[in-house]
């Protein structure tokens, strides 16, 4: 089962991207964030002859948006839910069978949180924090014995998920609130399987600004996109892949795919 999330950062606009990962990774599910595509747009005939008959979607004109692309069977699960008083299409869950067992995958857009860390002056960084603090108390007692969650959870939470930990303390993304409250929503019964696979003591990173036009030589990335499983499959955990090269395809996205892989 191989299952990669992507904030592909407009479907229709990568439509193209979408099709040369497909030919790279063949994945069996692709879980998509910031689709920006309102949901009577939404490609599905497109999708569809990609190979990718199952789909659900959740989409909004410009902003947000989440899909669920798949070769298998899939249901729309009913633990899809909106957070924080919002209808801003953040979050869409899906059931499936995996070997004999019932699993639910959840994708999720966390708030960016926009540019200054203080949630008194700005409220985009307010709605990050209670975003954190409803979602880890939702998963406390709802979260399903198999589960995956993906998706960019826009918080690179260790030290060696930035560039330089030191100077990104107080940017958004890395402040300690932030890490804190992600490890919180992590310890509800889940395992962080990139870092399963890649010691905490290497650097691993999901995504470059698009403000530096040398991203790859300076490398100043962030760990932003994340694959949790529950401990029912970890191990069935195989392997995890980071398609770094992504960035380099035209007019990419500034995150780049990841990919979860259960043998």
């Amino acid at each position: 089962m191989r299952i990669i999330s992507w904030n592909i950062n407009s479907l229709r606009l990568r439509l193209p991207l979408l099709k040369e990962l497909i030919q790279l990774a063949n994945p069996d599910i692709i879980c998509l964030q910031e689709t920006k595509v309102p949901d009577p747009l939404f490609p599905k005939e497109d999708i569809e002859a990609l190979g990718y008959p199952y789909i659900v979607y959740r989409g909004m004109k410009s902003y947000n948006g989440v899909c669920i692309l798949s070769k298998h069977p899939i249901e729309l699960s009913s633990l899809t839910k909106d957070w924080c008083g919002q209808e801003d299409c953040r979050h869409i869950a899906v059931d499936f069978d995996f070997l004999g067992k019932p699993v639910t995958l959840h994708n999720f857009y966390v708030p960016a949180g926009g540019d200054e860390p203080d949630p008194d002056v700005n409220p985009k960084f307010q709605h990050k924090l209670n975003f954190l603090q409803e979602v880890t108390a939702w998963f406390k007692d709802n979260l399903s014995q198999n589960s995956i969650l993906v998706g960019d959870l826009n918080i690179a939470p260790l030290e060696h998920d930035v560039w330089s930990h030191k100077q990104l303390l107080k940017i958004v993304s890395h402040t300690p609130i932030e890490t804190k409250g992600l490890t919180a929503w992590l310890k509800t019964g889940f395992v962080d399987a990139m870092r399963e696979i890649v010691p905490s003591s290497e650097k691993l990173y999901t995504w470059w600004s698009y403000r530096n036009k040398d991203w790859e030589k300076t490398n100043r990335g962030r760990r932003l996109d994340h694959l949790w499983i529950t401990p029912t499959l970890v191990p069935y955990l195989q392997a995890i892949t980071v398609y770094k090269e992504v960035r380099n395809w035209e007019k990419p996205s500034d995150h780049v795919p990841i990919l979860l892989e259960l043998k």
